[in-house]
C-alpha cells in the first residue's frame, strides 16, 4: 500500500473512489491494460505520442506499423542505428516538429543515461532521481513519466483527464497530480487490483461515459 497517505484526508478520499468505483461497475467487467513492451521503440514512441491525440485512432495503429515494420530496434543501440538510417519522422509516422524534437531527446536521454532495454528502464522508473532527472526533458512531466513506467511493467496510476474527471465524480476537490496518484493508487490497493487495471478500467468508463455524451448531444 501507499506509505505516504498517512493522513486521514488522503485515505477518507482513496476510500471515497474506491466506493465510487463499485457503485458506478467500473470493476464490472475485465479490461485490457496498457500493454508491456519488450520494444525500447515503441515505449518511447507511444510515450511520446499519447499526449494530446486520439489513442484508437492515431497512436495504437503507428505503434503497431512500429512493431511490424521495426521489430529488430527492441534496444536502444539498434533503435538508435535505426533513426540515423530512417530518420524520426519516418520511425514515429510524424512530421510534428514538436514530438518529433521530443522523441530525439528522449532517445538522447536513454542513451546517455545507459539504458538500452526495456528491463532496465523498468528497473530505472522505479528510482526517485532517475524520474526527477528525465523530467528535464523539454514536454516530458509527471503524466508522460507514469505512462512510460506502465509501458514498461511498473504498477503506478498515470493521472489523466480521464482519472481527474473520475476524481470530480467521486466529490474529491484536490486535483493535483501527486495528490490523485496517490489517492487513486491507494484505491487500487483497497479494491485489491493492480494499479495498471484500474487505470484501465477507468479508462474504458470515462472514455464510455463520453462517448454517450456526444452520442446524446448529436441525437438532439
Amino acid at each position: 500500500m501507499a506509505e505516504s497517505l498517512n493522513n486521514s484526508d488522503a485515505l477518507h478520499a482513496a476510500r471515497r473512489v474506491a466506493d465510487h468505483a463499485v457503485r458506478t461497475g467500473v470493476l464490472g467487467s475485465h479490461v485490457s491494460c496498457r500493454p508491456v513492451y519488450q520494444h525500447i521503440g515503441a515505449v518511447l514512441a507511444d510515450s511520446v505520442l499519447q499526449a494530446g491525440l486520439n489513442y484508437a485512432k492515431v497512436v495504437k495503429p503507428r505503434i503497431a506499423t512500429i512493431l511490424r515494420t521495426f521489430p529488430h530496434a527492441t534496444t536502444m543501440n539498434i533503435l538508435i542505428g535505426v533513426i540515423e538510417q530512417e530518420g524520426s519522422p519516418k520511425f514515429l509516422q510524424w512530421e510534428h516538429r514538436e514530438k518529433v524534437s521530443r522523441f530525439d531527446n528522449l532517445v538522447g536521454f536513454m542513451a546517455e543515461a545507459e539504458i538500452d532495454s526495456t528491463s532496465e528502464l523498468s528497473r530505472a522508473l522505479r528510482d526517485k532521481s532517475f524520474r526527477m532527472d528525465i523530467r528535464q526533458v523539454r514536454g516530458v512531466g509527471p503524466k508522460t513519466v507514469d505512462y512510460m513506467a506502465c509501458l514498461v511493467g511498473v504498477d503506478c496510476i498515470a493521472v489523466d483527464r480521464h482519472i481527474r474527471g473520475f476524481a470530480e465524480l467521486a466529490g474529491l476537490e484536490d486535483d493535483s497530480y501527486d495528490y490523485l496518484r496517490e489517492v487513486f493508487g491507494f484505491a487500487a490497493d483497497l479494491l485489491s487490483i493492480s494499479r495498471r487495471e484500474f487505470d484501465a478500467s477507468i479508462w474504458r468508463y470515462q472514455s464510455e461515459q463520453t462517448a454517450r455524451q456526444l452520442s446524446l448531444e448529436f441525437m438532439q
